[in-house]
């Protein structure tokens, strides 16, 4: 009498970006996922995208909206991996063809964080002194800090968090604007001398939460996501993402926002503001949490009908002389 032997499940591969930040995020996926099937095998796989190579540039003046996403999602496409994990706001809000987000893990805290130098110890965003110099890295922060805050200067900054908190300490800058999600995952939540209020800076799409892409037809791969994923803090995000893909904004574009869950009800406040702060428009919305995507785009329309249109068309034409 023969015997069938049954194959043993198939490894899955796991795509990261190799910075220290998205390896802290993938191994945490990877801890999770061999929590819920220990039987499994889940391997990580590393890359670099071209954000990672191009340290040189502001992300604004490289105008590409899948800065940290592309090569993982060719690995995708090639099969070499079944899913990339990705801090969320890297993830654009339109996927290719055959790639799905399958997942959103539940979220740290969204919001803002200023980390000072050592000499403002003793100060907040609103006591540092006049001409300041504030580092980041994102035009969101930067034209919203402008708008409160017109006195102070601001500088480019880019690399890894060890890198910008190293020149940050050395004295180069007075201040950064940075995630306080990201601070708290790299256990340096330390270094957060204040949370930025909503009021003044509101966070980008899907900051705080991870997004885990995949092959829209790999449905083996998206019954095991189903064990991690957050259904409130999927429903905040997909409304933020249908508010940025109705306003065809990406990382290169001021455009912030704040949601809120509170029972079954979903509030979503959004800004879009000129890259000199001058302007800002600014609107919200509430309703069900399972309209969460109708709710993003009405605020999109509501926001445009402010003149929301009119300051994104002047950043697109400003953003392309650039280029040129």
């Amino acid at each position: 009498m023969s015997t069938t032997v049954s194959s043993p499940p198939r490894t899955i591969r796991i795509g990261s970006r190799k910075s220290q930040l998205a390896l802290v995020q993938t191994y945490w996926v990877q801890a999770q996922l061999q929590k819920h099937f220990p039987s499994r095998q889940f391997d990580v796989q590393t890359m670099s995208t071209q954000g990672d190579k191009i340290l040189d540039v502001a992300l604004s003046k490289i105008g590409d909206k899948g800065l940290f996403t592309k090569e993982l999602e060719q690995g995708m496409l090639d099969n070499e991996i079944d899913f990339a994990v990705h801090s969320l706001k890297d993830l654009p809000t339109k996927l290719p063809d055959t790639l799905f987000l399958g997942c959103v893990t539940e979220r740290e805290n969204p919001a803002d964080a200023l980390v000072v130098h050592e000499k403002h110890k003793d100060k907040q965003l609103d006591t540092l002194p006049e001409g300041a110099i504030i580092g980041t890295s994102s035009l969101r922060r930067l034209a919203q800090l402008r708008y409160h805050f017109p006195h102070f200067s601001f500088k480019d900054i880019r690399g890894n968090l060890n890198t910008r908190l190293a020149k940050l300490d050395t004295g180069e800058y007075d201040a950064l604007i940075l995630a306080a999600a990201g601070l708290q995952r790299l256990d340096m939540s330390d270094r957060i001398h204040q949370i930025i209020p909503s009021e003044i800076s509101l966070h980008a799409v899907g900051q705080g939460a991870l997004g885990i892409e995949c092959r829209g037809d790999d449905t083996e791969v998206l019954e095991l996501l189903k064990s991690i994923a957050h259904t409130p803090t999927t429903q905040r995000c997909y409304a933020e993402r249908a508010f940025l893909r109705e306003l065809e904004g990406g990382c290169q574009v001021p455009i912030g926002v704040n949601t809120q869950l509170e029972g079954e009800t979903l509030t979503i406040i959004g800004m879009v503001s000129s890259l000199d702060g001058k302007r800002l428009v600014k609107d919200e919305v509430t309703g069900a949490a399972t309209t969460a995507e109708d709710l993003g785009i009405e605020l999109a329309q509501r926001l445009r009908q402010q003149g929301a249109q009119e300051i994104l068309d002047e950043i697109f034409a400003e953003i392309q002389r650039d280029a040129k």
